[in-house]
C-alpha cells in the first residue's frame, strides 16, 4: 500500500471511528518500535507515538499511567522497553484482555499467564464476566490533576456492581465531542461546569472532525450545550450534568431533557456513580429475554399443545436426540405454548413483551414499536392493510418488495406505481426521483383525487444501497399535502439508526428532526417567506423546480418504518419491528390490532421475539462501535478490490458516482475512498444529495470476468463458502454488518485473486480463441443488455373513474381474477401470437404477478396491460427463477371477455370512508 493510500485509508477510518483504525496505528507503533531497537533513526517512532498520544487521550486504556510509560521510555532514549510495552498493550488491546484482567493495567504487574476468553462459552469453559464500558469525564481540572480523578473515580467501585467502567477524562468541549465519536466504548456521560472550549490539541484529524461538525463556530463551553451535541451525534448515551449553580432551575429547564440527572458539584459522588450503574442497566435489561430465561429454569409440567417444550420428547429418543444435542437443552426449557409465566402475549401485549417494544421504541427514535416474527414481508403487510382502505390510493414505488404489492391486494388500495432512475447497464432500479413523486401529487390534484391519496411508500435503502434524502422527501411531500403517510421499508437498514452520519437518512431519525423543526419559530417564518416569493398560485413547474418547504402548522407527521432486525441486528431469522412515530396514531389503533391478529401467529417463537429484545439490548450498548466497524470493513474491502493490480483486472466494486447519476449529487459527491474525501463533504453529501449510497452495500461488477452474477453467486458459494444473497446480470452484491471481521475481508480479497488469477491464466494460456470467446461473453454480460421495463398502466377495465392523468388501479380485482380459471389463458413467451395481439391488438393484460429473480421486482402485476419493452426484456432474461411464471404454459393473461365482464360490473372509485360520508347524505 502506497503512502498516500495508506494516508486516505487512515483519514476514512477515523472518520468512521472504526477500530481497525486505531489497531493498524498501534501496530505501526509497534513496527516503527522494532526498527528503532534494530538501529534505525527514532524519528519515526516519536512521530507515530505522538499522533498516538492525541486520540488514546479519548480511550480508557492504555490511560494515562501506560501511556506516560511509552513517553518516558521514549524520552530516555530505551528502545527496547518502549518496543516491550508497545508490543504488550497492542497485544492486549488486539485480545481486548484489559476487560477482564487488572494485571493489564499495572505497569509492574504482567500478569499471571491467564489468557482472555475467546471462545464462545459452548466451545469451552465460560466464568461469569462482568461486561465494561468507559464514562467520559468532562472537567476543567486541569491535565495535570486527572490522574488523581480518575484514582477516585476508581475507589467507587465495588464487588456488588453488575458492570465495571473506566473513566476517560477531558477538559474541553471539542475534545469531549471527538471522544465521542472515536471512542465506541463510551457508553455513558458525565459534564462537570468549568471546562474548556478548545482542544488543548492541534492534531489535523481532531480540527477536521471539529471543523465538519461546526464546531470551531462556537464561542461558548456551555454544558447543556455539550450535552445536545453529545446527544444529536450518539443519542443513545446517559448524560449526567454536575453544577455549582440553582440545580433546582437547571433541572426546570426544557433543555435539560436531554440529561438523565442534574447533581450539585461533587457532594453525591457514589449517588452519581450508582446512577451510571443504574442507566446502563436500565439499557440491559431484557423484560422478554429475562423472563425467558426465568421460566426455562423452573420446574413445570406441560399439558398444553407443544410436545417439545422441555425436551423429553428429544432427550429420551434414541432417534432424534441428535437434535437436542445440536441444539442443546435451553432451547427445549425455553418451549412454550402458554402465556403465562410471565411470558406475555405478542398478540395483546401488557407485560414483558410491551416493556421490550417500549424499550425498542426508545432505542430506534420511535413513539412505539411492534414486534414480528415472521419477518419484514409481514410487517408492510401490517402496515398497509391497517393504514389503507379499498379505493385509497398509495403512491408506491413500483420495484419495492412483493410484499408491499401484496398489501394492496390485501386492503384493496390502489397502487400508483411510480419509476426508479434505470441503471440498464447492470439490470438494476435506483430510488425514485423527487420529482417524480411530486408530479403525482400535483397529477391528483389536478384530478381533484389528491383526498383519496393517503400513502407513500419507498423503499430506503433499497437492495443495492441507495438512500433516499428521507427529511427532503417528506417535507416537500407534505408541503403539498400536509397529512400524507409515510411507510419506509428499511428491511436492510435498521442499523442506520446507530450511526450518526446514516441516521439523518432514516425514517425515525428524519421524523425527529422534522418534529424538532416544527416546534422552531423560524419554520413558520421560512415557509411563509417562500409563500410570498413563489406567489399563491405558482405553477407545477415552479413548484417542481422548488425546495418547497411545508407549513408546520398544518403538517400531521405520520412515519411508519419497517426494518428486518434479522438482517442488520442480531436477531433471529424472520425477526422484524414495525417503528411508528404519528402524532394521529390513536385513530388507526384499533385497525392496527386488527392487522395484527390477521397476520401474527397465534404460536410465536419465544426464541425469535428474546432475540428482537436482546438485539436491541447490544445495539443501544454497543451498536455504535459495531456500525462503525461493518462500515470500516466495507471500506476496506472496496480499496482491497478496487487498488489491487490483478483483481481490478475482471472485478470492480462500483462507486457512487456509477451507482447514483450526477444530477442526483448535487454536492458533487463521487465515493467515499475518492481523493480528497474528508469529514466536511462526506456529511455535505448526506445532507444534500437527493441519492445516498450505503457504505456497506457494494455491486462487485463481475461481468467483466465472464461470469453473470448468479454464475458468480454459485462459484462463492459452491466452491469458497462464501455467501451473497443478491445478483443482478452481470454483478452480486456484498454487504458487511456487524458480523464481520478484517479476516473475512482477508479471505475475501484472497478467494478474489485466486479466481482472478485463474481467469487470467486462461486467457494467456488459451490463445486467440480464449480471448475472442472471453471478449464475446464480456460484452454479452456488460454490453448486450436488456432495456429495462417500466410500468405501463392497468386496463380500463381496472380503472374505475380514474382521471386522465393518474395511473392507480384496482390491483386487488385484478388479482382475482385469476381465481377464475375460465376467464384465463395462457399464451408461452415465445409465441408469434404474442406479437401478433401487441401490434393489432387485443391487449396483453397480466393475471398474475412476474417477478424474475433477479431482478427482483415485479415487471407484471395483476391487471397491467403488458407491452413490447417487458416481452423483449422477459426474452433476454437468463435467469431460472421467475415467480409466477410458468415456461411450460406460458404467461397467464386475463380474457378479453372477462376483461368486458369486469368493466360492465364497475370498480370501486372511492374510499369507503367516503362511500360512507355519500350514503349518510
Amino acid at each position: 500500500m502506497s503512502k498516500d493510500t495508506k494516508s486516505a485509508q487512515k483519514r476514512i477510518d477515523q472518520f468512521f471511528s472504526g477500530p481497525g483504525g486505531r489497531a493498524d496505528d498501534w501496530r505501526d507503533l509497534v513496527e516503527a518500535a522494532k526498527a528503532w531497537a534494530r538501529g534505525s533513526d527514532r524519528a519515526k517512532y516519536d512521530a507515530a507515538l505522538a499522533d498516538l498520544s492525541v486520540t488514546e487521550e479519548f480511550h480508557g486504556y492504555p490511560g494515562l499511567q501506560l501511556m506516560a510509560a511509552l513517553r518516558e521510555a521514549a524520552s530516555a532514549g530505551d528502545s527496547a522497553t518502549s518496543l516491550a510495552l508497545a508490543t504488550r498493550i497492542t497485544q492486549t488491546l488486539t485480545t481486548r484482555s484489559f476487560r477482564q484482567h487488572a494485571s493489564d493495567w499495572n505497569l509492574k504487574d504482567e500478569g499471571n499467564g491467564e489468557a482472555p476468553d475467546l471462545m464462545p462459552p459452548t466451545f469451552g469453559s465460560h466464568a461469569a464476566r462482568r461486561p465494561y464500558f468507559e464514562t467520559l469525564i468532562v472537567t476543567g481540572l486541569s491535565s495535570s490533576q486527572w490522574h488523581t480523578l480518575a484514582a477516585e473515580w476508581r475507589k467507587l467501585r465495588r464487588p456488588v456492581d453488575p458492570f465495571v467502567y473506566e473513566p476517560v477524562i477531558v477538559g474541553s468541549l471539542e475534545d469531549a465531542f471527538c471522544a465521542t465519536m472515536l471512542n465506541p466504548n463510551i457508553a455513558a456521560v458525565v459534564i462537570n461546569e468549568g471546562f474548556g472550549l478548545r482542544s488543548r490539541h492541534n492534531a489535523p484529524i481532531l480540527r477536521s472532525i471539529t471543523a465538519a461538525a461546526g464546531l470551531n463556530d462556537e464561542s461558548d463551553a456551555d454544558a447543556l450545550r455539550l450535552a445536545h451535541i453529545i446527544k444529536r451525534v450518539r443519542p443513545e448515551l446517559d448524560i449526567y450534568l454536575m453544577s455549582n449553580r440553582d440545580v433546582e432551575e437547571m433541572a426546570g429547564n426544557p433543555e435539560a431533557n436531554v440529561v438523565r440527572r442534574i447533581f450539585y458539584s461533587i457532594e453525591e459522588l457514589l449517588e452519581l456513580h450508582l446512577s451510571i450503574l443504574e442507566g446502563i442497566q436500565d439499557r440491559y435489561d431484557t423484560p422478554f429475554f429475562d423472563n425467558l430465561k426465568k421460566y426455562a429454569q423452573r420446574p413445570i409440567g406441560t399439558f398444553h399443545a407443544l410436545p417439545i417444550a422441555r425436551g423429553k420428547s428429544v432427550f429420551k429418543s434414541d432417534w432424534i436426540r441428535d437434535m437436542g444435542e445440536f441444539y442443546g437443552p435451553n432451547l427445549f426449557l425455553a418451549e412454550s405454548s402458554a402465556t403465562t409465566g410471565g411470558l406475555d402475549s405478542l398478540l395483546e401485549p401488557t407485560g414483558n413483551i410491551k416493556k421490550a417494544q417500549d424499550k425498542a421504541a426508545r432505542a430506534l427514535g420511535a413513539d412505539r414499536v411492534f414486534f414480528v416474527t415472521n419477518g419484514t414481508s409481514t410487517s408492510n403487510k401490517m402496515a398497509v392493510q391497517a393504514l389503507l382502505a379499498p379505493g385509497d390510493i398509495a403512491i408506491v414505488d413500483r420495484n419495492c418488495h412483493k410484499s408491499h404489492h401484496y398489501g394492496m391486494v390485501l386492503s384493496g388500495a390502489q397502487p400508483l406505481y411510480v419509476e426508479a432512475f434505470p441503471m440498464t447497464e447492470y439490470s438494476m432500479y435506483g430510488a425514485v426521483p423527487l420529482r417524480t413523486i411530486k408530479q403525482a401529487l400535483l397529477n391528483a390534484k389536478a384530478d381533484g383525487r389528491l383526498d383519496r391519496v393517503k400513502l407513500l411508500d419507498l423503499t430506503n435503502c433499497t437492495f443495492d444501497g441507495h438512500i433516499y434524502n428521507t427529511r427532503r422527501v417528506m417535507e416537500e411531500c407534505l408541503a403539498i399535502k400536509p397529512d400524507l403517510i409515510f411507510l419506509w421499508d428499511e428491511a436492510w437498514f435498521g442499523f442506520a439508526r446507530f450511526s450518526p452520519f446514516l441516521r439523518r437518512r432514516t425514517a425515525m431519525g428524519a421524523a425527529n428532526e422534522i418534529e424538532a423543526w416544527m416546534r422552531d419559530p423560524k419554520s413558520v417564518a421560512a415557509y411563509e417567506k417562500q409563500q410570498a416569493e413563489r406567489g399563491k398560485n405558482p405553477s407545477d413547474d415552479l413548484l417542481l423546480k422548488t425546495r418547497l418547504i411545508p407549513d408546520p402548522r398544518q403538517i400531521r407527521l405520520r412515519v411508519y418504518q419497517t426494518n428486518s432486525t434479522h438482517k442488520s441486528m442480531s436477531a433471529i431469522r424472520q425477526g422484524s419491528m414495525l417503528s411508528v412515530k404519528d402524532v394521529e396514531f390513536y385513530t388507526v389503533e384499533q385497525q392496527f390490532k386488527e392487522a395484527v391478529f390477521t397476520h401474527a401467529s397465534t404460536s410465536p417463537n419465544q426464541q425469535l421475539i428474546g432475540s428482537l429484545d436482546v438485539s436491541r439490548r447490544q445495539m443501544e450498548l454497543e451498536g455504535y462501535g459495531l456500525v462503525a466497524n461493518a462500515m470500516e470493513i466495507a471500506l476496506a474491502i472496496r480499496q482491497a478490490v478496487n487498488n489491487n493490480p490483478l483483481i481490478s483486472k475482471y472485478f470492480r466494486i462500483l462507486g457512487a458516482d456509477a451507482m447514483v447519476p450526477s444530477e442526483y449529487r448535487q454536492s458533487g459527491f463521487t465515493d467515499y475512498l475518492a481523493p480528497g474525501v474528508n469529514w466536511a463533504n462526506t456529511l455535505k453529501s448526506l445532507d444534500e444529495d437527493e441519492f445516498c449510497l450505503d457504505p456497506t452495500r457494494m455491486t462487485l461488477v463481475c461481468g467483466t470476468a465472464g461470469f453473470d452474477g448468479t454464475q458468480f453467486k454459485g462459484i462463492l458459494a459452491n466452491d469458497y463458502n462464501i455467501q451473497v444473497n443478491k445478483t443482478s446480470r452481470n454483478s452480486v452484491l456484498v454487504q458487511s454488518n456487524i458480523n464481520n471481521t478484517r479476516s473475512d475481508v482477508a479471505h475475501l480479497i484472497r478467494v478474489l485473486a485466486e479466481i482472478a488469477g485463474e481467469v487470467d491464466r486462461g486467457l494467456t494460456q488459451g490463445g486467440a480463441n480464449a480471448k475472442k470467446t472471453f471478449e464475446a461473453r464480456v460484452n454479452s454480460l456488460m454490453k448486450d443488455v436488456p432495456d429495462l421495463p417500466n410500468f405501463s398502466h392497468f386496463h380500463p377495465s381496472f380503472r374505475g373513474d380514474s382521471g386522465t392523468k393518474t395511473n392507480e388501479g384496482d390491483i386487488r380485482s385484478g388479482f382475482y381474477t385469476a381465481y377464475d380459471a375460465a376467464g384465463c389463458e395462457f399464451i408461452r413467451l415465445n409465441d408469434p401470437e404474442i406479437d401478433r395481439r401487441l401490434k393489432a391488438g387485443p391487449e396483453l393484460v397480466s393475471a398474475s404477478f412476474v417477478i424474475p429473480y433477479p431482478p427482483g421486482f415485479p415487471i407484471m402485476v395483476p391487471g397491467q396491460v403488458i407491452t413490447q419493452e417487458t416481452i423483449d426484456f422477459m426474452r433476454k432474461l437468463d435467469v431460472k427463477e421467475i415467480h409466477g411464471y410458468d415456461a411450460k404454459e406460458g404467461l397467464k393473461l386475463v380474457k378479453q371477455e372477462a376483461l368486458a365482464k369486469i368493466a360492465g360490473v364497475g370498480r370501486p372509485t372511492g374510499s369507503l370512508k367516503s362511500k360512507a360520508v355519500a350514503a349518510k347524505s
